[in-house]
C-alpha cells in the first residue's frame, strides 16, 4: 500500500477523517480508505492526488499531497 497513488474524494485534514481512492494491483480495482494526513496541519481537498505514506489495515492510510500545492 504505502506509495500507491489516489485521490481524494472526502476533505481530509486537521480533525477531519476523508476518503481517498487507491488503485490497488493486487486487488485488480480501485478501493476507497479512510484517510488522515501524513503531515501534521496538512488540510487535502477534493480532487487532490495523494500518495499514501502509511497504511494501517484493513483500510485506513495516511497521505500526502502528490505534487506540493502552489501557496
Amino acid at each position: 500500500m504505502v506509495g500507491l497513488q489516489g485521490r481524494v474524494t472526502g476533505t481530509v485534514g486537521p480533525g477531519l477523517v476523508g476518503e481517498v481512492m487507491v488503485y490497488v494491483p493486487a486487488r485488480g480495482g480501485t478501493e476507497a480508505f479512510l484517510a488522515h494526513p501524513a503531515v501534521p496541519g496538512e488540510r487535502l481537498t477534493v480532487g487532490t492526488a495523494v500518495v499514501v505514506q502509511e497504511y494501517q489495515p484493513p483500510r485506513t492510510v495516511y497521505v500526502a499531497a502528490l505534487l506540493p500545492s502552489p501557496s
